[in-house]
């Protein structure tokens, strides 16, 4: 044994990479997904999902009839970006909530040298999917119509 304590003198020893380091790779993604995004957000402004058939449609609804918690998020978001957000929320208010949450998660990872112990949580998911199947039962009840898009 060495007086460092490796075992095995001829390897180095190797670090893990830091998570959050700005790396040229990170950036290029950065950047791509930027595009991409202010890509959909341009059609989305342009076309409006209600009138054009070109967007994707709901597989669980064509198959059942029944809503999931996305439906109506593409009409939604078309709304938000013209400044409707009545018309928005009732869409998909799931949606038009859980933007701000979104939002402020993704700012926290992009921003953040340190993953905070509530960032790392699973409790935040089981909230999320918590959520998403309580407000999907209940949009598909006739008491509850007013939540269907």
């Amino acid at each position: 044994m060495t007086s460092a304590g490796n075992i095995f003198p001829s390897e180095p020893s190797r670090v893990p990479p830091r998570l959050n380091a700005a790396t040229p790779e990170r950036r290029w993604l950065l950047f791509v997904g930027g595009v991409v995004a202010l890509g959909i957000g341009l059609t989305l402004y342009f076309f409006n999902p209600s009138l054009h058939g070109f967007y994707p449609r709901c597989f669980l609804y064509e198959a059942t009839g029944i809503l999931c918690p996305g439906c109506g998020g593409l009409r939604a978001t078309h709304q938000l970006l013209h400044g409707h957000v009545l018309e928005a929320l009732h869409l998909n208010a799931l949606f038009v909530f859980s933007l701000p949450v979104a939002a402020v998660w993704t700012l926290q990872k992009l921003f953040r040298r340190r993953v905070t112990a509530s960032a790392k949580s699973a409790r935040w998911l089981w909230v999320a999917l918590a959520s998403a199947i309580i407000f999907t039962m209940l949009r598909n009840l006739p008491a509850f119509t007013w939540l269907a898009p």
